[in-house]
């Protein structure tokens, strides 16, 4: 088919989808000798407006997935925000080392939903946004050799299609099934939805980077320790924190933390669809 330009859009709190679907979409781009451009509806400023595809675009796609499904704030956007209309698609999941369960699926669903013909999928472990024990520097260079590699597949599967593809085949729940319950560590529920993260007044410089970066626009710019409406942990404010100033200190999402760590710090693999 022809393609005439490919586009990495992702959201990406910390940085794992970003880095995986930039590396996606410029090796496709690159065999495909195309263009590529990015958009990031990570901030609130950039899901206000409706993007539109075509049958010459290839799209690369990706969020991470939160309780293995498409983070739950961001589903809305996915499915309100993007219009395929012929467009070929590449949905990419990255998990922190667990599992990435429904949310490929899910994924590939809503593109379908939106217009867009799914050709590949790609669920990439990388680093536990939770913890810096679980799964650190991933994606390393073992996966990014893979993460090419796949994606020279896909370009190369997109070259020689001549006809609309049926969507791809990847693993998952279809109906997509429940969110995963997190557990803390004697196996039981761990609720933690109202947590919200604290702030070490004594380390803090008010520089406003934590209120700059959080997806929900949840964090009082004139008043960083204050968090005004919903957060959805991803970690955004913890991991850019120049001075480490943020926090989480809830019992059970602290629980959670300390299960993952005993449970998930083996090696997850890539799983990539063609």
């Amino acid at each position: 088919m022809k393609i005439t330009k490919v586009k990495a859009v992702y959201y990406s709190a910390t940085g794992n989808a970003k880095k995986v679907v930039e590396a996606i979409a410029g090796t496709m781009a690159k065999e495909l000798d195309v263009p590529m451009e990015s958009y990031d509806f990570t901030l609130p400023k950039n899901r206000t407006e409706v993007q539109v595809y075509g049958p010459e675009d290839l799209v690369v796609f990706g969020t991470p997935v939160y309780a293995g499904r498409v983070p739950n704030k961001m589903l809305p956007v996915v499915q309100g925000n993007f219009k395929g209309e012929g467009a070929l698609a590449v949905p990419v999941v990255v998990f922190g080392n667990r599992n990435f369960d429904n949310g490929l699926i899910e994924l590939r669903n809503e593109l379908e939903n939106n217009g867009f013909h799914t050709v590949a999928g790609a669920g990439i472990a990388t680093s536990h946004v939770f913890s810096d024990v679980i799964a650190p520097g991933r994606p390393d260079e073992k996966d990014m050799a893979l993460i090419e590699e796949f994606a020279k597949k896909a370009a190369r599967k997109v070259s020689e299609t001549t006809e609309l593809p049926a969507p791809i085949a990847v693993r998952g729940d279809d109906p997509v099934g429940p969110y995963y319950t997190p557990l803390g560590t004697d196996g039981k529920p761990a609720v933690f939805l109202k947590a919200k993260p604290l702030t070490n007044m004594e380390l803090c410089d008010g520089c406003g980077i934590c209120a700059q970066v959080c997806p929900m626009g949840s964090i009082n710019p004139e008043n960083c320790a204050e968090v005004t409406g919903i957060c959805i942990k991803c970690q955004a404010c913890i991991k850019k924190c120049p001075k480490k100033a943020k926090y989480f200190d809830d019992p059970a999402f602290l629980s959670h933390v300390a299960m993952l760590e005993q449970n998930y710090t083996r090696r997850a693999e890539p799983e990539m669809f063609l």
